[in-house]
């Protein structure tokens, strides 16, 4: 198994405190904040270890305060609800005491004689093969990334991005706000559903919000650009393997007052939605100087 997976699986393997308390670090220590994808996944994991026999099927999280990738994170599970069919967990993220995530968790059994339908389709574009990876993009272009900011920006992640339509990461010019983005663990993964979807939940938050940036024609990259997620919601439908190509389909719904709401659909290769997402997050452009913390 590949380096950086084998890291966010470990990562994902929060040490035991006792009393449904859990520690964590980052994986993304070199960031300037801790990435939202880490918090999303660490989050479903740590849940995932207090339930028995029933797989995630929603996430809602919100990022109350930014976090310190180069501490701990001390998850404490609330068990809200243990039912027959539907399981609940609250769970906090501290760090210096301070209470810095907060989400619900829920876990169900699928109903074997339940009848179904998709209405959404899958979008109709290019497969991933031949795409360029959105790492290349950024190696490419690592001499212009700021000094303090360029080894995050440039180190390998868990999961490769391929972007269907890349829009320029310096000087882009205006496009509506949608995206199409094929996403895939580097390497084979565990038969094991709760971490496909907590790391399908990590990457979920690696591109989602950098689309309101686009019809002003300004990179999320920028200094200009202030984005930061404030929540993020995540249903999974079906089972999932994020080792296998998933089709990201992403698009901003509105942008409005400093906050922009984004939403996004994945698809298996074979066409089936198998998670839904939305999020809303600060995203405005302004002059001055500004972390760059989203991705």
């Amino acid at each position: 198994m590949s380096s950086p997976l084998q890291t966010l699986l470990d990562a994902l393997n929060a040490k035991p405190l006792g009393d449904d308390r859990f520690e964590a670090r980052s994986i993304e220590y070199l960031r300037p904040r801790v990435f939202g994808g880490e918090l999303l996944a660490q989050v479903l994991a740590t849940a995932a270890r207090t339930v028995h026999d029933r797989a995630c099927h929603a996430i809602h999280v919100n990022f109350l305060f930014p976090g310190d990738p180069k501490i701990p994170i001390e998850y404490g599970v609330r068990r809200a609800r243990d039912g027959r069919r539907f399981v609940q967990r609250q769970v906090s993220g501290y760090q210096r005491g301070r209470e810095i995530v907060l989400a619900t968790v829920s876990f169900t059994t699928d109903s074997a004689d339940a009848i179904g339908f998709q209405h959404e389709r899958m979008p109709e574009v290019p497969g991933p093969e031949g795409l360029t990876s959105e790492l290349d993009q950024r190696l490419v272009a690592a001499d212009r990334f700021p000094p303090e900011h360029r080894p995050w920006l440039t180190m390998p992640r868990a999961v490769e991005v391929r972007q269907v339509r890349p829009v320029p990461l310096f000087d882009p010019p205006p496009v509506p706000p949608i995206a199409h983005t094929w996403i895939k663990a580097i390497a084979a993964m565990p038969d094991d559903q709760a971490l496909h979807c907590a790391v399908l939940a990590y990457a979920s938050d690696a591109t989602l919000l950098d689309i309101a940036c686009y019809p002003h024609g300004v990179s999320w990259l920028s200094p200009k650009a202030q984005q930061a997620s404030l929540s993020h919601g995540m249903w999974f439908h079906r089972p999932v393997r994020i080792d296998e190509w998933l089709l990201y389909s992403q698009h901003v719904a509105s942008s409005a007052g400093g906050r922009a709401i984004a939403r996004g659909s994945v698809f298996a290769r074979d066409g089936a939605l198998v998670a839904s997402v939305v999020q809303e997050g600060l995203s405005q452009i302004a002059p001055g100087d500004s972390a760059l913390g989203g991705r």
